[in-house]
């Protein structure tokens, strides 16, 4: 249940109203991930329908010293004792891949809507026994590809289904950035680490989102930095109707920093350059050519909006107190996991597994 209270209000007679205010939406986040500030402290400022009031980590200290930084009221000891709070209402899950899974079913087993970080789970197997667990419960589980909340991404699909391009042939999206520290977690395969399910995670939804279908994946290469760990991976896909896509992404590798994607279709295409964190910059870049006269046209677009976690949010509490829509469901989520495990088994390596 929403939480609400009497807001005693006069009209201009005199008269005394009362009507309901919503309570803001409490959450308490698990760990201290260095995502944290910028995918929910520091929005949570600007979105008065949420409340930060419990986080826990494994090592205390850091905990103390976010809740210090941010205003978070309560300091737990553990994962568990943030999920069992009844103060909190949901949960914020940044922990490593291989956890995402285990700690959102305890979330919704308490009760609890999980707002939890990408991917989704390890693999596309315990994407369903989450998707399970949250229809039973009937809670709010929303992937955070915060992306998808911004209004660029809405034009976009605008665009494609206006026809400018004419029919859509081809589908391609990367997301590739640098992180040369192998030790970082994100290259542990015991946490389902890999860049395919950090950066590729993206990649693949982006894919997805602007095809508005489900691809086949036909083959894949990947480049790796230790055993059935890869650094990069390229994908190659086909839709049903006779489209096709690939998806690239790396950690490390030649191509060191590429957001974006392009478009191809029978009269032109769309080149889009970052759509995964819009409000740092962006560019869209329409091009046409004329069937009749062979004049092509060119021309920029930019989106304006607020950071992508501002929606993202406002998107989690609209879902939470008003039962609204949103695109990143566990259905969502299953279909992306089943891409990125038929990429990974394409490129001769092992889906991720859940961390014990």
């Amino acid at each position: 249940m929403v939480a609400t209270r009497p807001l005693v209000l006069r009209t201009r007679s005199g008269a005394r109203r009362l009507t309901k205010v919503t309570e803001p939406l409490r959450i308490g986040t698990l760990g201290a991930a260095k995502i944290t500030p910028m995918a929910l402290l520091k929005p949570a400022t600007t979105v008065p329908e949420v409340e930060l009031v419990a986080i826990a980590a494994r090592d205390r200290s850091r905990a103390e010293k976010m809740a210090a930084k941010h205003g978070i009221p309560t300091v737990h000891d553990s994962y568990d004792e943030v999920i069992a709070d009844p103060n909190v209402q949901a949960i914020y899950n940044p922990l490593p891949n291989g956890l995402h899974g285990k700690w959102t079913i305890a979330a919704l087993e308490a009760g609890k809507h999980v707002l939890c970080e990408k991917p989704f789970t390890a693999n596309a197997d315990e994407a369903e026994q989450v998707a399970v667990v949250a229809t039973r419960t009937g809670l709010v589980v929303m992937e955070a590809f915060h992306y998808r909340y911004h209004p660029l991404v809405d034009r976009l699909l605008e665009i494609i289904a206006g026809g400018e391009v004419g029919e859509v042939q081809r589908i391609e999206t990367r997301m590739c950035f640098p992180l040369p520290i192998f030790k970082d977690i994100r290259y542990q395969l015991d946490l389902a680490g890999g860049a395919l399910m950090d950066a590729g995670c993206y990649a693949v939804h982006q894919l997805r989102t602007l095809a508005g279908a489900e691809p086949e994946v036909v083959s894949a290469v990947a480049k790796l930095q230790k055993p059935e760990v890869d650094r990069a991976m390229k994908a190659e896909m086909t839709f049903a109707d006779g489209r096709s896509g690939s998806i690239e992404c790396s950690m490390w590798s030649r191509r060191l920093l590429s957001l974006g994607g392009v478009v191809t279709g029978s009269r032109g295409e769309i080149k889009i350059t970052n759509m995964t964190g819009p409000q740092y910059f962006h560019k869209v870049v329409v091009r046409t050519k004329d069937p009749r006269s062979g004049v092509t046209t060119r021309r920029k677009e930019k989106v304006k909006g607020e950071a992508t976690y501002w929606y993202q949010l406002k998107a989690l509490a609209a879902a939470v107190q008003e039962g609204a829509p949103y695109p990143t469901t566990p259905a969502d989520s299953i279909a992306n996991m089943r891409v990125i495990d038929a990429i990974y088994r394409a490129a001769g390596l092992q889906p991720r597994q859940p961390t014990p």
